[in-house]
């Protein structure tokens, strides 16, 4: 799949040579309530982790100059085959790289895929509170579905979780099945890629 440069930064298609510098990230955040893994993943699990996504879901990355500055990427919601037309988003970006349209062009891109796809419904969990999660996500159309009181103990106090939601498509009665990422069509792909680099300069 192609990869469109936005001067500076350029979203493309992560891989699973990129797991460490998404880690290096990811590792920034692991002592808030952002995530409620009580560790960093070692070098292998997470690398596992980044392949398993990368069978089925959108993954994206953030390159500036060879440096990885932000990711986002999809996942199964729950477990159960009547779930598979919903996916959970989540978006991680380095602290000096918040603040300036990165996420918005992540999650725009992230959105169409999913939509090609054939997911009918994204969710996204987020510990509050959490001003600039929360204002990303409501730009971007998700409502507030409900909170999850204490709903994970971290850092010696109990956090609740908002559960946003967002419907991509009509939840038909006879919905056609999903595929994975790989197989959306490689012109369509690059096309999402082109316009949500094209955000990033505007």
């Amino acid at each position: 799949m192609s990869t469109c440069s936005t001067g500076t930064i350029t979203i493309r298609p992560a891989t699973i040579q990129d797991s460490e510098q998404i880690r290096q990230i990811y590792n920034q955040y692991i002592t808030k309530p952002v995530t409620f893994e009580a560790r960093i993943p070692t070098e292998e699990e997470f690398r596992q982790r980044v392949s398993g996504i990368l069978a089925f879901y959108p993954y994206l990355v953030a390159e500036s100059q060879g440096t990885i500055v932000g990711y986002a990427y999809a996942h199964a919601q729950a477990q159960r085959a009547a779930f598979k037309w919903n996916a959970e988003l989540s978006i991680y970006l380095a602290p000096e790289s918040a603040g300036h349209g990165l996420g918005k062009a992540l999650y725009t891109a992230m959105l169409h895929l999913l939509k090609l796809q054939g997911i009918k419904t994204a969710y996204a969990l987020i510990t509050v509170p959490n001003k600039a999660s929360q204002g990303l996500h409501e730009r971007m159309g998700f409502k507030l579905e409900w909170i999850q009181p204490r709903a994970g103990f971290k850092d010696g106090s109990w956090h609740d979780v908002a559960w946003y939601l967002l419907p991509l498509a009509e939840a038909c009665e006879a919905p056609e099945d999903t595929i994975p990422a790989s197989e959306i069509d490689p012109s369509q792909f690059a096309q999402i890629l082109a316009d949500a680099n094209q955000m990033l300069k505007s």
